[in-house]
């Protein structure tokens, strides 16, 4: 179980990275695709980093440090 918490958590930060990445790109560019698509990827970002820190706190309260 725990081998699938820390999976989960690298993917959902890979996730997370994601959207950020073609967040801020589409922002610099200042495009069509920032218009339509710059508020949802910034959503999706947002909702992807509460799933991560979910994930993070179920780990370390699963699995406390030195314990």
């Amino acid at each position: 179980m725990q081998n699938v918490l820390i999976v989960l958590i690298i993917v959902s930060l890979i996730v997370t990275l994601g959207f950020l990445l073609s967040g801020v790109l589409g922002m610099l560019r200042d495009s069509q695709f920032n218009k339509t698509h710059g508020n949802t990827l910034m959503r999706g970002r947002i909702i992807s980093q509460a799933v991560t820190i979910a994930l993070l706190l179920a780990y370390f309260l699963l699995y406390p440090p030195g314990g």
